[in-house]
């Protein structure tokens, strides 16, 4: 199947070097950032450390941030060479900003993690080899947080949330709102894109057709800043955006299989 796609979502449209060239790394990591100076620098570290075995790039999207999170960012790229800084000049939310980081990828894996550094990069490693193990079978390894480090409020409002989630999209995931997550960047690409989508990428996944496994993670209480949603502020949003999922996955037909007919 050949995705159609704006051809302003091409790499090449943007003067980046495309996925799959032969200087391309193994795996790009896309960390999106709103107002998080305090975290950004050691997060970069831990990443670099953690990936320190593979070829990688890290791509940090900054979302319009209102402190000093890109100046800090640029102070980290000088011990970080494979550091990339993305700045958006108007605020377009989590989703855009991983997408941002997804087309401008240069790796044919993607993993993604919250900007906050409440995933522990060291994470990265098992669920990047869980994806190449699986030998293209499976196209995404999703993060599944066992023992959130959040307030019990939001624990209670995330396990609700989940839990009406995944019996009505039936998608396997205990945990959608996990960051952390490895993919194969054209799988993502297939994906149709909205606003809050990085909260339903298994049912997305799933609707294309493609294999998931679900990893536990460990999860970290937030150091640096504060959290960029309430409560109701997400039920608001979640409750909109679930409906949208439902006819997404209601309007989807499989092919089945594909091939090229020779003369």
């Amino acid at each position: 199947m050949v995705a159609q796609k704006d051809p302003k979502d091409d790499a090449a449209y943007f003067g980046w070097t495309a996925a799959g060239s032969p200087a391309a790394p193994a795996i790009s990591v896309v960390v999106p950032m709103f107002n998080e100076a305090g975290a950004a620098a050691s997060l970069v570290g831990e990443i670099a450390a953690a990936l320190a075995a593979f070829n990688h790039e890290i791509i940090v999207v900054d979302d319009s941030s209102e402190d000093e999170t890109v100046e800090v960012l640029k102070a980290t790229r000088q011990d970080h060479a494979n550091l990339r800084i993305l700045h958006h000049q108007k605020n377009a939310g989590q989703s855009r900003a991983i997408r941002t980081g997804v087309i401008a990828a240069r790796a044919p894996v993607i993993a993604t993690l919250d900007g906050d550094g409440q995933n522990d990069p060291i994470d990265i490693a098992a669920l990047f080899e869980a994806l190449k193990e699986s030998k293209g079978d499976v196209a995404m390894v999703a993060g599944d947080r066992r023992e959130r480090r959040d307030s019990a409020r939001k624990r209670w409002a995330s396990t609700f949330a989940n839990g009406l989630r995944r019996r009505i999209l039936n998608d396997g995931a205990r945990d959608t709102g996990c960051g952390l997550k490895v993919f194969y960047r054209e799988a993502y690409l297939r994906l149709p894109f909205f606003d809050h989508m990085h909260r339903y990428l298994p049912a997305l996944m799933s609707r294309e057709g493609y294999k998931l496994v679900f990893m536990p993670v460990s999860h970290r209480p937030r150091v640096y800043g504060k959290s960029k949603y309430t409560n109701i502020g997400r039920l608001v949003v979640a409750v909109r955006d679930l409906l949208g999922v439902m006819w997404l996955l209601s309007r989807a037909k499989s092919p089945e299989s594909i091939s090229e007919q020779d003369d």
